[in-house]
């Protein structure tokens, strides 16, 4: 279960620091005027804080499972960080604060 939590770190430093814009979804089948009207590096901050959040929220969790020997908290705990980080990371990067004017 530790490997959920590394995997999300993973994916917001290559998003952010590698520059590896093609993870996100639908960026890399935009053609070039499209991909003009987004702050990209904007929605790669924002991709790599909340991974950085989901993550938090799993090891978190599996701290806690570990001082509570209950293996269900691993399970609440993922499923947290996807019901809010998800939706979150969807609704903000759509918004009109990623969009150049």
């Amino acid at each position: 279960m530790l490997a959920v939590p590394i995997v999300f770190i993973l994916l917001g430093i290559l998003i952010k620091y590698g520059k590896m814009y093609s993870l996100i979804a639908g960026y890399n089948t935009m053609t070039k005027q499209e991909k003009e009207k987004y702050d990209v590096e904007g929605i790669a901050n924002l991709m790599n804080n909340v991974m950085f959040g989901m993550a938090f929220i799993v090891i978190t969790g599996l701290v806690e499972a570990y001082w509570t020997s209950n293996s269900d908290y691993e399970f609440y705990a993922l499923g947290l960080a996807l019901i809010l980080g998800i939706p979150y990371l969807l609704i903000k990067s759509n918004s009109k604060t990623y969009k150049n004017r």
